[in-house]
């Protein structure tokens, strides 16, 4: 997954300009569905822009139409002259013996990028896990599309188009990578758009200040709100209250009218001819049903008052290599849990948040007995039904030649829900499921249609404890709102692991985390709680995603996290100390430097025809940019030395 390669001065934001790119009557249509018709957009400087819409609705496509990268069937797009243009897409890296200081800084010297403190903050944001000098052929494919997105934002193009950016990054990622976005593409004054398809939806609220919103109907169309999500589902409630009202009114009318056609014409006359004309143009303009999900909340198996106890328990893992943060066993095992206790009680709804690789999904082989633990035991009550969703949407492969309609019915031939007994065919319709889709064969079924099927293979079965793994992968934001309003309501036992704050914040009445250190640590403050302790170092091991609000570092140098170097010739080990001492004191001072200069562009952005408070903050910006090329050129001298 590489980004679209766009040569660029680093560290020079984009020149001013008003329009920057802009779509004009385009249309698209694959086969026999129209994606697009007769849309007509426009990106402006500051736009930062969330897109929204069900799965398949050609949210992708309108990235690439609006990149260049494909073509409309009619209409145009255009582009500023001169403007920059960088767009995540989902592909594999070209080449696999390229390192990852090749993908995202290509032939640029070290030196060139390493004293740009926006370039050392997005290395701490996504890169401080990985050692630069690591083979593309080593990297997972989470850790590919963190490559990817972090050359894109070194390359700090003037439109950035993202393609689920969040995909693949933890609680603390996606903080940092919102706070990132907004510090660029949102200060006041500033140049530069943002497009991105995302079912993060409080990542939407957090950078957005638009929402298009993809039919994916026959229309083809693009509606456009103000506002991040919030603001989005605010105006659709009203659009839609609108709606209902204008459809109330024509549907008296339309009574009225097939009233009066069942009564029969009394003669041939134009008259009646006009009446049948008027009462079939109302019906040949009713509107499609909308392929609405409603989920229902199935019945539960009684759940006693001893549920799931962790007592003393213990579980170790092989350590990857040598140098990954984190407690050690005496045979140098990795300690992902250390003498834990944690009881869970009848209805108790927990949210597990943690950094990458501190055990999040081995804490639920415990609950689901999957895993044994090292030392200590799970206790679990004789009343307790487990049902686990897993993040592996192959499970359903065993089953693929069957129909959506037959799995469920292999599963359970009818469930009672709300005192009705419903057949499979009924429980898929529920799940959002058209008829078609339905009898689809599991094989042929989309990312989040699997995703949906797992979740009804495990509903049916009427469990009292629902263990679920990122639940939220794959759905787009109408199913999300669907998923929680079932779990909303859901009586039994609920812990759900996943990266999704919106999801965690809605559902769950608390949150606990891993951070590392092999202890399980409640947050009576949330997830907010939990951003807090990692900006407080508080954590043994480093995030895949990095620290949203760490000091700016080097991955595979000397900041938190990164794989340390050999140490240089002729340095001794004090030395080598006192280097890495010094040099964290200047990212210190550097990220205040940043901040200041931010506040002081901010405050004359606010007021620029004061003329000597500008000249005075000009002045003291300058003073900075002083101290800045002496701290930057002190930390290359310090990093030589700590190697």
């Amino acid at each position: 997954m590489t980004p679209r390669r766009i040569a660029c001065s680093k560290g020079d934001y984009p020149r001013r300009v008003a329009h920057l790119l802009g779509a004009d009557g385009i249309a698209l249509t694959i086969g026999t569905r129209t994606l697009l018709k007769d849309v007509s957009l426009g990106l402006d400087d500051g736009d930062r822009v969330g897109v929204v819409g069900p799965n398949g609705a050609g949210k992708s496509t309108l990235l690439r139409l609006l990149a260049g990268t494909q073509a409309p069937d009619a209409g145009r797009v255009t582009r500023v002259g001169g403007s920059r243009l960088g767009m995540l897409v989902q592909r594999d890296v070209d080449d696999d013996a390229a390192t990852i200081r090749d993908l995202v800084h290509g032939d640029d010297a070290t030196h060139e990028w390493a004293s740009d403190a926006r370039i050392r903050s997005v290395h701490a944001g996504l890169l401080a896990d990985l050692d630069l000098d690591q083979p593309a052929s080593t990297l997972s494919g989470g850790q590919r599309r963190r490559v990817a997105l972090a050359a894109l934002l070194v390359e700090d193009p003037d439109v950035l188009l993202l393609d689920e950016p969040t995909n693949h990054l933890d609680v603390e990622g996606v903080a940092w990578l919102a706070e990132h976005l907004v510090a660029r593409y949102g200060r006041p004054g500033g140049t530069g758009a943002l497009v991105v398809v995302t079912h993060d939806r409080w990542f939407l609220d957090a950078v957005c200040s638009r929402t298009w919103e993809v039919r994916g109907d026959d229309s083809g169309g693009v509606d456009g709100y103000d506002g991040g999500y919030a603001a989005y589902i605010l105006a659709r409630a009203e659009r839609a209250r609108q709606a209902a009202t204008a459809a109330e009114k024509r549907n008296n009318l339309l009574r009225k009218e097939l009233a009066w056609l069942k009564r029969g014409a009394p003669a041939r006359t134009s008259k009646p001819k006009f009446r049948l004309d008027a009462a079939a143009a109302l019906i040949d303009d009713e509107p499609p049903p909308r392929d609405t999900l409603e989920l229902t909340q199935m019945a539960t198996r009684r759940l006693g008052k001893d549920v799931l106890d962790l007592e003393d328990v213990t579980v170790t893992v092989p350590a990857r290599d040598g140098h990954e943060a984190g407690p050690r066993d005496a045979a140098g095992r990795r300690v992902l849990l250390d003498d834990v206790t944690w009881r869970l009680g009848p209805g108790d709804r927990y949210g597990v948040v943690g950094v990458n690789g501190a055990g999040k999904t081995t804490l639920l082989s415990l609950l689901a007995g999957r895993r044994e633990p090292d030392s200590g035991r799970v206790r679990r009550g004789k009343t307790v039904h487990v049902a686990e969703l897993t993040q592996d949407v192959g499970e359903l492969d065993d089953v693929g030649h069957l129909t959506a309609v037959q799995v469920v019915d292999r599963e359970k031939r009818t469930v009672v829900v709300d005192g009705k007994e419903l057949t499979a065919g009924q429980l898929t319709e529920r799940l959002g499921f058209t008829r078609e889709r339905a009898h689809t064969i599991v094989r042929d079924l989309s990312g989040g249609e699997r995703r949906r099927l797992q979740l009804l293979r495990l509903l049916v079965s009427e469990p009292n404890v629902l263990l679920l793994d990122e639940p939220t992968n794959d759905l787009d934001t109408d199913t999300l709102a669907a998923v929680e309003d079932l779990l909303d309501g859901w009586p039994g036992t609920l812990i759900v692991v996943s990266h999704d704050r919106y999801l965690l914040e809605r559902v769950c009445d608390r949150q606990w985390a891993l951070l590392g250190d092999g202890a399980l640590r409640d947050l009576p403050g949330g997830v907010e709680q939990y951003l807090q302790l990692r900006r407080a170092g508080t954590s043994g091991t480093s995030s895949a995603a990095g620290s949203p609000s760490a000091p700016p570092a080097v991955a595979g140098g000397a900041g938190s996290g990164a794989r340390p170097a050999a140490t240089p010739p002729g340095a001794s080990a004090a030395e080598v100390r006192a280097a890495k001492k010094e040099i964290s004191r200047i990212e210190r001072r550097l990220a205040r430097i940043a901040d200041e200069e931010n506040t002081l562009h901010e405050q004359i952005a606010a007021d620029p025809t004061d003329y000597t408070a500008v000249a005075a903050l000009d002045e003291r910006l300058r003073e900075l940019g002083a101290e800045k090329e002496e701290l930057e050129m002190a930390w290359l001298e310090s990093a030589e030395v700590a190697g």
